[in-house]
């Protein structure tokens, strides 16, 4: 009997702390904004279950869908946002609406301030003439600058001796094995466009060096190497290049060989058809445009069948390429047909649940991190499906081949090119939060062909909001990010919880 009244004293306690616990609660939710409070607010199955049919009926650009007024006659708020929303891209492609819309305005994106070697970049682009500016952005503490100003230095410097000096130093000091580098601290960099820089200047001085970086076993030195080689004029290393076993290396020389030699070197190009990469496919089939041999045709229309095969909707400016090279419009082009699944976060997503992500780089890259949160109160479809590819791993050991100091750095797919990407093209989600430093935007070719290529805006560029969706921001580490230079590998993507 003792025991019986224990317990039933500890159940009275235990109610009682589930009651105050409850009581505590509501007066909590009682006292937020009246916004906050409603978005907390949990819809019902049935509610959910409209909202996946109008992120389904926006994925189809479907208009017809009774989902849409449903949606925009609800009594939830965030239905009827969502509903209409979606309504606006599937009638106007770039949803030119989206302001005059009576949307309420989203949370703005975390503002971050500039590194201060930032303004030191920008002022360079009206030096570039002043030799001894250049010469001394050679010292700056900051790697993008002195990269910067090798990129500016044009043939009117070519009796600077000191700064031809510093580029002699940097391409005699690359060594054999330039995979790592250490934070802050460049690898292959600086010797790759010292190489180029110094075409121009001392077209001599870069002969006697091309060789070695065109053997090098790193790559992004041979591709550097091509194209020094171009402002050379350098056939014979440009054909050696146009073999390589890279074919971001081969993309690049055959696509300045073909511009000296013009079709003097299609047998290389029929060759280069196939290759297993699209960036390489692609610039052997732009080389062979036009080209008056009968196998040509023939080969470019092998070469489409073996692309269209493989069913990559972000591969089309390959098979494009294939058919003009074979005399053929690009509407004969026979892409996949789009498998169009909701995946099972954009719900959530959408309604305003909280995902983030864990972008990790690669030791041999400097290292570091930085987080970013999936804007699924913008593009929940979208933020949807970079959550399942991050889960699944896709973006584990990608790389940023994009990096430009002063605009955007892009990449963290597989694959190291414009012109590779994921098998299914993603929708626009075009939306009202703009293109602010730290947000995150899909790479695109033209309307609806998202390839899961991110870029990261590092400063504020409001034009790319007419074309390009806002799916995440960076809440944490945009020194990482400014730090990030070309081929950064990103060692793994993981989500927080």
């Amino acid at each position: 009997m003792h025991a019986l009244t224990l317990s039933i004293a500890h159940a009275r306690s235990t109610v009682s702390r589930i009651q105050l616990a409850l009581a505590t609660l509501i007066v909590i939710l009682l006292t937020l904004p009246a916004p906050l409070r409603a978005q907390i607010r949990a819809l019902s199955a049935k509610d959910s279950t409209l909202v996946g049919r109008i992120l389904l009926a926006e994925d189809r650009r479907d208009s017809s869908s009774t989902a849409l007024t449903q949606g925009a006659a609800h009594k939830d708020a965030r239905v009827r946002v969502i509903a209409l929303r979606a309504l606006g891209r599937i009638r106007d492609p770039r949803f030119a609406a989206r302001d005059s819309l009576p949307l309420p305005p989203l949370p703005p994106p975390t503002v971050w301030p500039e590194p201060a070697w930032r303004l030191r970049y920008r002022a360079l682009a009206d030096q570039k003439n002043d030799c001894g500016a250049l010469r001394s952005a050679l010292a700056d503490s900051a790697w993008a600058v002195r990269l910067r100003a090798v990129d500016l230095a044009t043939a009117t410097c070519a009796a600077d001796d000191g700064l031809v000096s510093a580029l002699r130093v940097w391409i005699d000091a690359l060594p054999a094995n330039a995979a790592r580098r250490a934070k802050g601290d460049v690898s292959w960099h600086a010797a790759a466009h010292s190489a180029v820089a110094l075409a121009r200047l001392r077209p001599d001085e870069a002969r006697s060096r091309i060789a070695r970086l065109a053997a090098h076993q790193q790559w992004q030195v041979r591709m550097y190497a091509a194209r020094a080689a171009a402002v050379l004029l350098d056939t014979a290393t440009l054909r050696v290049l146009a073999r390589d076993v890279d074919d971001n290396v081969k993309e690049a020389a055959i696509d300045s060989l073909s511009k000296l030699t013009k079709h003097a070197d299609d047998d290389l190009y029929l060759k280069a058809l196939g290759a297993k990469g699209a960036q390489a496919v692609r610039a052997a089939a732009i080389a062979l445009k036009g080209s008056t041999r009968a196998d040509v045709p023939r080969a470019a229309n092998a070469a489409f069948e073996r692309w269209v095969a493989r069913r990559v909707a972000s591969e089309r400016d390959a098979r494009i390429a294939l058919l003009e090279a074979a005399g053929r419009p690009a509407s004969d082009d026979r892409p996949p047909s789009a498998r169009i699944a909701l995946s099972p976060r954009a719900v959530a997503l959408a309604l305003g649940a909280d995902a983030r992500l864990r972008v990790t780089m690669a030791p041999s890259s400097g290292g570091g991190s930085f987080v970013i949160r999936l804007r699924g109160d913008v593009a929940p479809i979208m933020a949807a499906r970079v959550l399942a590819l991050a889960r699944s791993g896709y973006f584990n050991g990608g790389n940023w081949h994009r990096v430009e100091p002063d605009f955007v750095i892009q990449g963290a797919g597989p694959g190291t090119n414009e012109y590779v990407g994921y098998a299914q093209f993603f929708r626009d989600e075009l939306g009202t939060v703009p293109h602010a430093r730290g947000t995150l935007g899909m790479s695109t070719r033209s309307h609806d062909t998202g390839d899961a290529q991110w870029f990261v805006n590092l400063k504020d560029n409001p034009r790319l909001g007419r074309d390009y969706t806002v799916f995440a921001e960076v809440i944490d580490g945009i020194d990482v990010v400014d730090g990030i230079l070309e081929g950064d590998v990103v060692s793994r993507v993981t989500v927080l919880r």
